[in-house]
Protein backbone atom coordinates (compact mmCIF):
# COMPACT_ATOMS: atom_id res chain seq x y z
CA UNK A 1 0.00 0.00 0.00
CA UNK A 2 1.29 3.46 -0.86
CA UNK A 3 1.93 5.98 1.89
CA UNK A 4 -0.68 8.60 2.62
CA UNK A 5 0.11 12.29 2.14
CA UNK A 6 0.39 12.57 5.91
CA UNK A 7 3.06 9.86 5.96
CA UNK A 8 5.05 11.79 3.35
CA UNK A 9 4.74 15.02 5.36
CA UNK A 10 5.86 13.30 8.56
CA UNK A 11 9.01 12.00 6.85
CA UNK A 12 9.82 15.48 5.59
CA UNK A 13 9.24 16.98 9.03
CA UNK A 14 11.60 14.41 10.55
CA UNK A 15 14.33 15.40 8.08
CA UNK A 16 13.84 19.10 8.86
CA UNK A 17 14.04 18.43 12.59
CA UNK A 18 17.45 16.82 12.08
CA UNK A 19 18.67 19.98 10.34
CA UNK A 20 17.24 22.37 12.93
CA UNK A 21 17.48 20.80 16.37
CA UNK A 22 21.23 20.94 16.94
CA UNK A 23 21.84 24.59 15.90
CA UNK A 24 18.77 25.76 17.88
CA UNK A 25 19.92 23.91 20.96
CA UNK A 26 23.38 25.46 20.67
CA UNK A 27 21.96 28.97 20.26
CA UNK A 28 19.55 28.44 23.18
CA UNK A 29 22.51 27.54 25.41
CA UNK A 30 24.24 30.77 24.38
CA UNK A 31 21.07 32.76 25.20
CA UNK A 32 20.86 31.53 28.80
CA UNK A 33 23.53 33.90 30.17
CA UNK A 34 21.84 36.91 28.51
CA UNK A 35 18.27 35.98 29.48
CA UNK A 36 16.18 38.92 30.63
CA UNK A 37 18.58 41.47 29.11
CA UNK A 38 17.05 42.72 25.88
CA UNK A 39 20.13 44.29 24.31
CA UNK A 40 22.40 41.36 25.17
CA UNK A 41 19.84 38.86 23.89
CA UNK A 42 19.58 40.76 20.61
CA UNK A 43 23.36 40.58 20.19
CA UNK A 44 23.49 36.82 20.87
CA UNK A 45 20.56 36.16 18.51
CA UNK A 46 22.02 38.38 15.79
CA UNK A 47 25.38 36.61 15.99
CA UNK A 48 23.66 33.22 15.82
CA UNK A 49 21.03 34.02 13.20
CA UNK A 50 22.98 32.63 10.27
CA UNK A 51 23.55 29.35 12.11
CA UNK A 52 19.84 28.52 11.83
CA UNK A 53 19.14 27.21 8.32
CA UNK A 54 16.13 28.60 6.44
CA UNK A 55 15.12 30.92 9.35
CA UNK A 56 13.08 34.05 8.64
CA UNK A 57 12.79 35.47 12.19
CA UNK A 58 14.49 34.49 15.45
CA UNK A 59 13.29 35.71 18.87
CA UNK A 60 13.13 34.86 22.57
CA UNK A 61 9.97 34.27 24.64
CA UNK A 62 9.42 33.96 28.36
CA UNK A 63 7.47 31.02 29.80
CA UNK A 64 4.18 32.92 29.35
CA UNK A 65 4.78 33.39 25.61
CA UNK A 66 5.71 37.11 25.85
CA UNK A 67 8.52 38.16 23.53
CA UNK A 68 11.56 39.46 25.44
CA UNK A 69 13.79 40.23 22.46
CA UNK A 70 13.40 42.03 19.16
CA UNK A 71 12.74 39.98 16.03
CA UNK A 72 16.06 39.15 14.40
CA UNK A 73 15.91 38.88 10.61
CA UNK A 74 18.33 38.87 7.68
CA UNK A 75 17.63 42.59 7.32
CA UNK A 76 18.40 43.41 10.96
CA UNK A 77 16.39 44.06 14.12
CA UNK A 78 12.60 44.51 14.15
CA UNK A 79 12.02 46.17 17.56
CA UNK A 80 8.25 46.54 17.11
CA UNK A 81 7.84 42.88 18.09
CA UNK A 82 9.37 43.34 21.55
CA UNK A 83 6.71 42.63 24.19
CA UNK A 84 4.44 40.83 21.73
CA UNK A 85 2.12 38.25 23.25
CA UNK A 86 2.52 35.04 21.25
CA UNK A 87 0.81 32.81 23.80
CA UNK A 88 -2.22 32.23 21.58
CA UNK A 89 -0.33 31.44 18.39
CA UNK A 90 -0.75 27.85 17.12
CA UNK A 91 2.83 26.80 17.90
CA UNK A 92 2.46 27.89 21.56
CA UNK A 93 -0.52 25.61 21.99
CA UNK A 94 1.34 22.46 20.98
CA UNK A 95 2.98 20.31 23.64
CA UNK A 96 6.77 20.53 23.59
CA UNK A 97 8.24 17.00 23.56
CA UNK A 98 10.48 15.75 26.33
CA UNK A 99 13.60 16.54 24.29
CA UNK A 100 12.69 20.26 24.63
CA UNK A 101 12.38 20.86 20.87
CA UNK A 102 9.22 21.35 18.81
CA UNK A 103 8.73 21.82 15.08
CA UNK A 104 5.15 23.03 14.85
CA UNK A 105 2.44 22.09 12.43
CA UNK A 106 2.11 24.50 9.52
CA UNK A 107 -0.16 27.51 10.05
CA UNK A 108 -1.01 30.82 8.35
CA UNK A 109 1.12 33.78 9.41
CA UNK A 110 -0.57 36.89 10.80
CA UNK A 111 1.37 39.40 8.71
CA UNK A 112 1.09 37.91 5.22
CA UNK A 113 -1.30 34.98 5.67
CA UNK A 114 1.45 32.75 4.30
CA UNK A 115 1.84 29.04 5.15
CA UNK A 116 4.48 29.08 7.87
CA UNK A 117 6.10 26.93 10.53
CA UNK A 118 7.81 27.65 13.86
CA UNK A 119 10.50 25.80 15.78
CA UNK A 120 10.68 26.18 19.55
CA UNK A 121 13.69 25.28 21.65
CA UNK A 122 13.39 25.35 25.43
CA UNK A 123 16.00 27.59 27.08
CA UNK A 124 17.25 26.28 30.44
CA UNK A 125 19.70 27.37 33.11
CA UNK A 126 20.86 24.74 35.61
CA UNK A 127 17.80 22.62 34.80
CA UNK A 128 15.29 25.46 35.28
CA UNK A 129 13.20 26.54 32.28
CA UNK A 130 13.75 30.21 31.39
CA UNK A 131 11.60 30.34 28.27
CA UNK A 132 11.82 29.55 24.57
CA UNK A 133 13.91 30.34 21.54
CA UNK A 134 11.59 30.70 18.56
CA UNK A 135 12.36 30.57 14.84
CA UNK A 136 9.75 31.29 12.17
CA UNK A 137 9.99 29.76 8.71
CA UNK A 138 8.18 30.55 5.48
CA UNK A 139 7.29 27.23 3.85
CA UNK A 140 8.58 28.63 0.55
CA UNK A 141 12.08 28.74 2.04
CA UNK A 142 12.10 25.16 3.34
CA UNK A 143 13.59 22.43 1.14
CA UNK A 144 11.51 19.51 -0.03
CA UNK A 145 13.45 16.67 1.55
CA UNK A 146 10.91 13.89 1.04
CA UNK A 147 10.69 11.81 -2.09
CA UNK A 148 8.09 12.70 -4.72
CA UNK A 149 4.67 11.98 -3.27
CA UNK A 150 2.55 9.52 -5.21
CA UNK A 151 -1.21 9.59 -4.86
CA UNK A 152 -2.60 6.55 -3.10
CA UNK A 153 -4.62 4.09 -5.17
CA UNK A 154 -6.70 3.03 -2.16
CA UNK A 155 -10.42 3.10 -2.81
CA UNK A 156 -11.98 6.30 -1.50
CA UNK A 157 -15.60 7.37 -1.31
CA UNK A 158 -16.39 11.05 -0.78
CA UNK A 159 -19.86 12.37 -0.02
CA UNK A 160 -21.04 15.40 -1.96
CA UNK A 161 -23.54 18.21 -1.52
CA UNK A 162 -26.04 17.31 1.27
CA UNK A 163 -28.77 19.22 -0.56
CA UNK A 164 -28.39 16.92 -3.58
CA UNK A 165 -28.14 13.77 -1.48
CA UNK A 166 -31.30 14.72 0.41
CA UNK A 167 -33.40 14.95 -2.76
CA UNK A 168 -31.83 12.18 -4.85
CA UNK A 169 -34.96 9.99 -4.81
CA UNK A 170 -37.05 12.88 -6.11
CA UNK A 171 -35.11 13.03 -9.36
CA UNK A 172 -34.61 10.78 -12.35
CA UNK A 173 -32.23 10.63 -15.25
CA UNK A 174 -33.04 12.59 -18.40
CA UNK A 175 -31.26 11.61 -21.59
CA UNK A 176 -28.50 14.06 -22.44
CA UNK A 177 -27.28 14.70 -25.97
CA UNK A 178 -24.35 12.39 -25.23
CA UNK A 179 -26.74 9.66 -24.08
CA UNK A 180 -28.51 9.87 -27.42
CA UNK A 181 -25.21 9.48 -29.29
CA UNK A 182 -23.31 7.20 -26.91
CA UNK A 183 -21.88 4.83 -29.53
CA UNK A 184 -19.80 7.41 -31.41
CA UNK A 185 -18.85 9.23 -28.20
CA UNK A 186 -17.39 6.11 -26.59
CA UNK A 187 -15.68 5.04 -29.81
CA UNK A 188 -14.06 8.46 -30.21
CA UNK A 189 -12.85 8.50 -26.60
CA UNK A 190 -11.42 5.00 -26.97
CA UNK A 191 -9.56 6.05 -30.13
CA UNK A 192 -8.15 9.16 -28.42
CA UNK A 193 -7.04 7.21 -25.34
CA UNK A 194 -5.47 4.25 -27.10
CA UNK A 195 -4.09 5.78 -30.29
CA UNK A 196 -3.83 9.56 -30.09
CA UNK A 197 -2.08 10.56 -26.88
CA UNK A 198 -5.02 11.27 -24.56
CA UNK A 199 -3.87 10.40 -21.02
CA UNK A 200 -6.41 12.14 -18.76
CA UNK A 201 -10.09 12.68 -19.45
CA UNK A 202 -13.16 13.77 -17.54
CA UNK A 203 -16.39 12.64 -19.18
CA UNK A 204 -19.41 14.74 -18.22
CA UNK A 205 -22.30 12.52 -19.27
CA UNK A 206 -25.04 14.79 -17.93
CA UNK A 207 -23.73 17.92 -19.67
CA UNK A 208 -22.55 16.11 -22.82
CA UNK A 209 -18.90 17.14 -22.90
CA UNK A 210 -15.43 15.85 -22.14
CA UNK A 211 -12.42 17.70 -20.74
CA UNK A 212 -9.23 16.16 -22.12
CA UNK A 213 -5.46 16.36 -21.59
CA UNK A 214 -3.03 15.11 -24.27
CA UNK A 215 0.62 14.10 -23.88
CA UNK A 216 1.62 16.43 -26.70
CA UNK A 217 0.35 19.46 -24.74
CA UNK A 218 -0.19 18.32 -21.13
CA UNK A 219 -0.54 21.75 -19.50
CA UNK A 220 -3.64 22.74 -21.46
CA UNK A 221 -6.98 20.96 -21.58
CA UNK A 222 -9.33 20.57 -24.53
CA UNK A 223 -13.12 20.58 -24.31
CA UNK A 224 -15.09 18.43 -26.72
CA UNK A 225 -18.82 19.15 -26.73
CA UNK A 226 -21.58 16.79 -27.83
CA UNK A 227 -21.16 17.79 -31.47
CA UNK A 228 -17.45 16.94 -31.48
CA UNK A 229 -18.12 13.71 -29.57
CA UNK A 230 -20.54 12.56 -32.25
CA UNK A 231 -18.21 13.25 -35.21
CA UNK A 232 -15.30 10.81 -35.74
CA UNK A 233 -13.57 13.46 -37.86
CA UNK A 234 -12.51 15.07 -34.57
CA UNK A 235 -9.82 12.38 -34.26
CA UNK A 236 -8.00 13.92 -37.25
CA UNK A 237 -7.00 16.89 -35.07
CA UNK A 238 -4.79 14.68 -32.88
CA UNK A 239 -1.83 12.81 -34.44
CA UNK A 240 -1.20 9.13 -33.85
CA UNK A 241 0.83 8.46 -30.72
CA UNK A 242 2.26 5.21 -29.39
CA UNK A 243 0.56 4.04 -26.22
CA UNK A 244 2.98 4.82 -23.36
CA UNK A 245 4.81 1.84 -21.92
CA UNK A 246 4.67 3.33 -18.40
CA UNK A 247 0.88 3.69 -18.36
CA UNK A 248 -0.65 1.69 -15.52
CA UNK A 249 -3.85 0.96 -17.43
CA UNK A 250 -3.23 -1.62 -20.18
CA UNK A 251 -4.20 -0.42 -23.61
CA UNK A 252 -6.50 -3.40 -24.17
CA UNK A 253 -8.56 -2.60 -21.04
CA UNK A 254 -9.59 0.92 -22.07
CA UNK A 255 -12.63 -0.34 -23.99
CA UNK A 256 -13.86 -2.37 -21.00
CA UNK A 257 -13.49 0.64 -18.68
CA UNK A 258 -15.47 2.90 -21.02
CA UNK A 259 -18.09 0.19 -21.44
CA UNK A 260 -18.43 -0.06 -17.66
CA UNK A 261 -18.90 3.71 -17.38
CA UNK A 262 -21.54 3.59 -20.07
CA UNK A 263 -23.42 0.86 -18.23
CA UNK A 264 -23.35 2.83 -15.00
CA UNK A 265 -24.86 5.78 -16.81
CA UNK A 266 -28.00 3.79 -17.62
CA UNK A 267 -28.04 1.11 -14.90
CA UNK A 268 -30.62 2.92 -12.78
CA UNK A 269 -32.93 5.86 -13.50
CA UNK A 270 -32.44 7.39 -10.04
CA UNK A 271 -28.88 6.46 -9.07
CA UNK A 272 -26.87 7.01 -12.22
CA UNK A 273 -23.43 8.16 -13.28
CA UNK A 274 -23.12 11.91 -13.88
CA UNK A 275 -19.42 12.10 -14.68
CA UNK A 276 -16.31 9.95 -14.69
CA UNK A 277 -12.58 10.38 -15.17
CA UNK A 278 -9.69 8.20 -16.25
CA UNK A 279 -5.92 8.68 -16.03
CA UNK A 280 -3.84 6.03 -17.75
CA UNK A 281 -0.60 6.92 -15.91
CA UNK A 282 -1.74 6.64 -12.31
CA UNK A 283 -4.29 3.97 -13.20
CA UNK A 284 -7.12 5.71 -11.41
CA UNK A 285 -10.83 5.96 -12.19
CA UNK A 286 -13.28 8.37 -10.58
CA UNK A 287 -17.05 8.17 -10.64
CA UNK A 288 -19.55 10.81 -9.53
CA UNK A 289 -23.17 9.70 -9.19
CA UNK A 290 -26.49 11.51 -9.17
CA UNK A 291 -26.42 11.57 -5.37
CA UNK A 292 -23.21 13.66 -5.71
CA UNK A 293 -21.16 10.90 -4.11
CA UNK A 294 -17.77 10.24 -5.69
CA UNK A 295 -15.58 7.13 -5.80
CA UNK A 296 -11.85 7.02 -6.55
CA UNK A 297 -10.30 3.63 -7.26
CA UNK A 298 -7.78 1.75 -9.37
CA UNK A 299 -8.88 0.60 -12.81
CA UNK A 300 -8.79 -3.10 -11.91
CA UNK A 301 -10.99 -2.55 -8.84
CA UNK A 302 -13.47 -0.79 -11.08
CA UNK A 303 -13.58 -3.70 -13.51
CA UNK A 304 -13.83 -6.26 -10.69
CA UNK A 305 -17.26 -4.96 -9.61
CA UNK A 306 -20.53 -5.79 -11.33
CA UNK A 307 -23.42 -3.40 -11.91
CA UNK A 308 -25.42 -4.51 -8.88
CA UNK A 309 -22.51 -3.57 -6.64
CA UNK A 310 -22.22 -0.14 -8.18
CA UNK A 311 -25.85 0.75 -7.92
CA UNK A 312 -25.71 -0.28 -4.27
CA UNK A 313 -22.60 1.84 -3.63
CA UNK A 314 -24.19 4.83 -5.32
CA UNK A 315 -27.13 4.45 -2.98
Amino acid sequence: MKDTWKDAINRQRAALELDLHRPLKRLAEQCASAWGKRDELDIVLTDGFNSIPYGMFVYALDTAGIQISDNISAGGLLPEHYGRDRSQRPYMREAVPSRDFLLSDAYLSLRASRPSMTALQVVKDNGSTLGYLGVDFDLRDLPVTAEHYEESDTWRQIKGDPAIRGTVFQQFRVDSLMDLNMDPAMAILEELLTERGLFQGVIHFSSSRATLWFMSDPFRYRILDHEALSDPDICMLYPRSSYPVDALIPQDRIASILRGMRQLRTADETLYLRSASINIFNGMISLTFSCDGSHYMSWHEFLDKDMSFWVGCAA
